[in-house]
C-alpha cells in the first residue's frame, strides 16, 4: 500500500508561498488570499496548536492509535481544518483526532483546509463539527449545544438549522444535563444508554435518581423496565428506593465530593459512635480497574 510520506505532494507550492513573510495573509482582502482560504495546504504539524475552544475532552487512547496506523499506511485521506493566527501561525478547528494521530506516527506535515475566523466563529465551527460526529456520547453531545446557547447565544431554532436536527432532539439532549453528575458521567462511560437517562429526567430529587441509577446497573435493568421504575416511583407514596437515615453534614459534604470523583454514588455508614465504612461499588472488571486508578493517582 502507499505510505503516508507519498501522500505530501498536495499544496506543497501554497506552502512555500505561506512561509514568505511578504506574503503574509492576515484577512480574505489580503493580497494572494483567494489562492490560499479555502485551499487545501500541506503545513508544518508544528505550525498548528490545539484548540483552547474544543468541545470534545475525551480521546480513546486505542482508536487513536488505530487511526495513526491507517495514516502511516493510506495518509491523511480528510484534510484537518485550521484558522490562521500569524506569520506561519495556526489553530486547529476540527479534526483533532486526525492532528493527534498525524503526531503520534512523527509526520511533519499535514493536509489542511484554511480558514479566516475570529474566537467566536472558530468556537462554533469546533462545536457544530463535533455535534455532527458519530462516535460522541449523549452527554458531550448534550454540553456542545448548551454552550451554542451559552457562549455562541443561539436558540434552539438556531441550532436545529445549523447542525441539521430537529428541534425536539436538541431540547432532548439538553434535558440530560438536568440528570445528577454522577448518571451523566455512567451515560459517558456507557453504563446506561441515552434512554435509561430520558427515562429519570422527569424525577427532580436527584437522590431519588441515583436510587433509581444504582438499581439500573445492579439488576441490569432494560430501558423499558426504567421506564416502570420511574413510573411506580411517580404514581406512588411507596417507593422501592430506601430511605437513608441522616448523616452527619461533614459526611453528607464529603459523599458528593467521592462520588464525582469516583462516578459511583458512594455508601457511608455511621455508628451512633462516630465510627463508620466507605463503600465505593463497582460494575466490571474494567471499572474496578478504572477506580483502582484513582485511588493510586489520589496517593
Amino acid at each position: 500500500m502507499a505510505k503516508a510520506t507519498k501522500k505530501q505532494a498536495l499544496g506543497r507550492g501554497l506552502s512555500a508561498l505561506l512561509k514568505d513573510p511578504a506574503n503574509d495573509i492576515k484577512s480574505v482582502q489580503d493580497k494572494n488570499a483567494d489562492k490560499v482560504i479555502g485551499s487545501i495546504v500541506e503545513l508544518d504539524i508544528n505550525a498548528i496548536e490545539m484548540n483552547p475552544f474544543q468541545p470534545r475532552t475525551n480521546f480513546n487512547e486505542e482508536s487513536l492509535r488505530e487511526l495513526a496506523s491507517s495514516i502511516r499506511e493510506l495518509g491523511v485521506i480528510q484534510p484537518i481544518t485550521v484558522r490562521k493566527l500569524d506569520f506561519n501561525k495556526y489553530q486547529l478547528v476540527s479534526g483533532e483526532r486526525r492532528f493527534r494521530a498525524a503526531r503520534l506516527i512523527g509526520l511533519e506535515t499535514i493536509p489542511s483546509y484554511i480558514r479566516i475566523a475570529n474566537d467566536q466563529e472558530s468556537l462554533e465551527m469546533a462545536l457544530v463539527e463535533n455535534i455532527q460526529r458519530q462516535d460522541l456520547d449523549p452527554i458531550e453531545i448534550a454540553l456542545s449545544y448548551q454552550r451554542l446557547i451559552d457562549e455562541i447565544q443561539l436558540t434552539q431554532e438556531q441550532m436545529s438549522e445549523r447542525v441539521g436536527k430537529k428541534r425536539s432532539t436538541i431540547a432532548n439532549y439538553l434535558r440530560l444535563l438536568k440528570l445528577d453528575p454522577i448518571i451523566q458521567t455512567g451515560m459517558r462511560d456507557g453504563f446506561i444508554s441515552m434512554g435509561h437517562g430520558r427515562a429519570m429526567i422527569n424525577i427532580e430529587d436527584q437522590e431519588a435518581q441515583l436510587g433509581i441509577y444504582e438499581q439500573i446497573l445492579s439488576k441490569k435493568l432494560s430501558v423499558r423496565d426504567t421506564e416502570n421504575l420511574v413510573r411506580n416511583y411517580q404514581h406512588s407514596e411507596e417507593t422501592t428506593i430506601p430511605v437513608k437515615e441522616e448523616l452527619p453534614k461533614y459526611i453528607k459534604k464529603g459523599i458528593k465530593e467521592f462520588s464525582e470523583y469516583f462516578g459511583h454514588k458512594i455508601d457511608v455508614k455511621v455508628s451512633k459512635s462516630g465510627k463508620g465504612k466507605i463503600s465505593i461499588p463497582f460494575h466490571s472488571e474494567e471499572d474496578f480497574n478504572r477506580i483502582k486508578k484513582l485511588v493510586k493517582s489520589a496517593k
